[in-house]
């Protein structure tokens, strides 16, 4: 009953459940983070590349403005890398964006895959085995100017985000946090949205449109980078030690 009520009540205030989601995710990622260290962060972005993969065709509207779910659900790699990069170093963060780019890679292939798998004809589960395929096809069959676009945007953005981060908390000498986090962000994010934009949207529809598209998407980006600041300073001094969980033979 009461979770009924509060998924009307959430259907009925769009973009309180879209500052909700984006709490809870970074939540997640300060949690993993308190529990298993840089492995937890490294899990983190693996999730979340996940998540982006299974729900990121999923649009909506928050502020009148159409998103898409992988927008929101992007948002706790960015805080992965820039916390990694300001407790374990560049290096480390660098470490993690190779990771999710190889993750990034097996996703689409065994997704491709498993796409060639033909749905099962027996006569008790055929119709439910076509409804599953075609709804799997259509929400993963991948066009070769997505899996192009959407790897590169990673790629670039990511490397970018780990140089200038480092590059701020150089010329600032370590000091103010908040500049290095949301600036580097940003700037990664634009370089992202607009890779994505030119490769993935620009053909499909005309280049103004694309554009269009790409502001609309860079807009909530902005506001994740700033809400995701107060998780970056809570975590960055917590006292944590990466342990190597090994089970214990009795």
């Amino acid at each position: 009953m009461l979770m009924t009520t509060l998924s009307q009540w959430f259907q009925l205030n769009q973009e309180l459940l879209w500052f909700t989601t984006i709490a809870v995710d970074l939540s997640f990622a300060i949690i993993l983070f308190r529990f298993f260290g840089r492995q937890g962060l490294y899990a983190t972005i693996v999730i979340s590349l996940l998540l982006a993969n299974l729900q990121g065709p999923k649009l909506t509207e928050i502020f009148g403005l159409q998103t898409s779910m992988g927008v929101i659900l992007y948002s706790s790699i960015y805080f992965a890398t820039d916390l990694l990069s300001e407790r374990y170093g560049k290096a480390e963060a660098t470490r993690a964006v190779m990771i999710g780019f190889t993750v990034s890679i097996i996703i689409i292939v065994m997704i491709s895959i498993s796409l060639m798998y033909l749905p099962a004809s027996n006569l008790e589960t055929a119709e439910l085995a076509q409804r599953m395929h075609a709804a799997t096809a259509t929400l993963f069959n991948f066009t070769p100017r997505f899996v192009f676009g959407s790897l590169l945007a990673y790629l670039i953005s990511q490397r970018f985000d780990v140089w200038i981060f480092h590059l701020i908390k150089k010329k600032t000498r370590g000091r103010h946090l908040w500049l290095r986090n949301n600036a580097s962000t940003m700037l990664s994010q634009t370089i992202d949205t607009i890779i994505y934009g030119v490769i993935v949207w620009w053909g499909v529809v005309d280049f103004t449109t694309a554009m269009q598209l790409a502001l609309a998407k860079y807009f909530f980006k902005v506001i994740i980078a700033l809400i995701d600041t107060p998780f970056i300073y809570l975590a960055r001094d917590w006292d944590v030690t990466d342990k190597d969980w090994v089970a214990s033979k009795e």
